[in-house]
């Protein structure tokens, strides 16, 4: 099942300086692959930034879930990574094996140039970039990411491989655009104001979810929900019209006894996504 995860631009905003703000982010990014997210969506709300927008808190997450061995070549020197070091390590379950020749390993690389004949040179941890093939079918561009699996190292052995890394993707969009999408699944927008997760609630939710094949978990920034974001009032979101906000299907209170006043965005994932990706 697919699991997407939306965050706003604002999500950094009560961060005091650029380091708190990075930390706050390693987090983010430390829910979206405790909970195996496939992907991490920044949606825009300008008007509730801070000091950083959306173009900080996306090159942020997309350093966080870039594999170690491809973050110097992948990023080198940026203003806004300047924090980077205090990241807390993503370490993404992974069907990589070690280093041992033996054994063919998947590993995530970057394609560093596209030349002729179908050949592109990708950067996948090695000490230099390889060359290698696409596949039949498969179109790459400089930039993407690709699985490459490696059956040798000395010589190297390595082929590029049309399947899923593990992982999530970090990409900027719509709010309105990421929920149009056919392969959105079930649509949950998070908030105080809605209904209260229960167990028996939560059974019928986790049926519904495995028939839709996935779901699209919506998250606001602290001091502004997705109420306020969207210019709702807490009784239209009580009344769980199918019409009210972007396009979601209900509104979920996944923390019913909330003991703060304002719980952050990385709580808030933790807390959400423990209960939503539980299984029957």
């Amino acid at each position: 099942m697919k699991l997407s995860v939306l965050v706003p631009t604002s999500l950094v905003r009560e961060a005091e300086d650029q380091r708190e703000a990075t930390r706050k982010l390693g987090y983010v990014a430390r829910a979206a692959a405790v909970f195996r997210a496939d992907e991490l969506v920044v949606f825009p709300d300008e008007d509730g930034e801070n000091k950083w927008g959306g173009e900080f808190v996306e090159t942020v997450l997309r350093y966080a879930a870039t594999p170690p061995y491809l973050r110097k070549e992948a990023w080198g020197k940026r203003d806004e990574l300047r924090y980077a070091g205090i990241l807390p390590p993503v370490l993404v379950s992974s069907t990589t094996a070690g280093d041992s020749d033996e054994t063919p390993a998947l590993r995530e690389g970057i394609v560093t140039e596209v030349g002729p004949d179908d050949r592109v040179r990708v950067n996948c941890g090695m000490q230099h970039p390889v060359s290698l093939f696409t596949p039949p079918g498969m179109n790459v561009s400089k930039g993407e990411r690709v699985a490459v699996r490696i059956s040798s190292r000395e010589p190297v052995r390595a082929r590029i491989v049309d399947e899923p890394l593990p992982g999530f993707d970090v990409s900027r969009m719509d709010l309105t655009e990421a929920l149009g999408r056919p392969d959105a699944g079930v649509r949950i927008a998070t908030s105080r104001y809605g209904e209260s997760l229960s167990v028996p609630r939560l059974g019928d939710l986790t049926a519904r979810i495995t028939d839709a094949g996935g779901m699209t978990v919506v998250f606001g920034s602290p001091g502004r929900g997705l109420p306020d974001m969207l210019g709702m009032s807490p009784e239209d979101v009580a009344d769980v019209e199918p019409s009210v906000g972007p396009g979601f299907d209900l509104w979920l209170n996944t923390i019913p006894r909330q003991g703060s006043d304002v719980v952050r965005t990385e709580e808030a994932m933790f807390a959400s996504l423990a209960s939503l990706t539980l299984t029957e």
